[in-house]
């Protein structure tokens, strides 16, 4: 553990189409071997086919499916007397952020679309109507934090 007091978050730059910081992380989620350019490419053309098949701005379902998917509680292991318990606790903003985008990727690479824009645009638009692999993770997520509510006295 470190011995300086305070570790400052690092200030992320907004992308350059939208001007926008959540946009900006997603893309450095789905960011591989550090090819940026493909990760927006994939990104923006997400978008675009969300726009073509809902009429709808895409910008705007994409916020709407990633709010869908925050959670708000999350279980994490605590060890009492021996025994571990998952205790719910709730999830800070920014690891909300995270897990949501974390989800949105992966639930889209379980898709079978052709191209990963496809892939992401289907589980974008599922997501802002409130289904999908995404929103059933974070339902999963939080049954087992509403099942464990009992231990939540052991939360510090």
């Amino acid at each position: 553990m470190g011995r300086k007091k305070f570790i400052r978050k690092r200030e992320i730059l907004p992308d350059p189409k939208f001007n926008d910081v959540v946009i900006a992380k997603f893309v450095s989620s789905i960011l591989r071997c550090g090819k940026k350019s493909t990760a927006e490419a994939i990104l923006y053309g997400c978008l675009d086919v969300v726009q073509q098949r809902t009429g709808e701005d895409g910008l705007k379902l994409f916020k709407k499916a990633l709010e869908n998917v925050k959670p708000i509680l999350e279980v994490k292991s605590r060890r009492v007397g021996g025994a571990t318990y998952q205790v719910p606790v709730e999830v800070k903003p920014a690891r909300r952020q995270s897990l949501a985008s974390r989800w949105l990727i992966d639930s889209a690479k379980a898709r079978s679309e052709h191209s990963m824009a496809e892939r992401l645009a289907g589980e974008v638009i599922e997501a802002s109507n409130g289904r999908g692999g995404a929103v059933k993770k974070r339902d999963d997520v939080h049954k087992m934090a509403e099942a464990n509510k009992a231990f939540a006295h052991y939360r510090w």
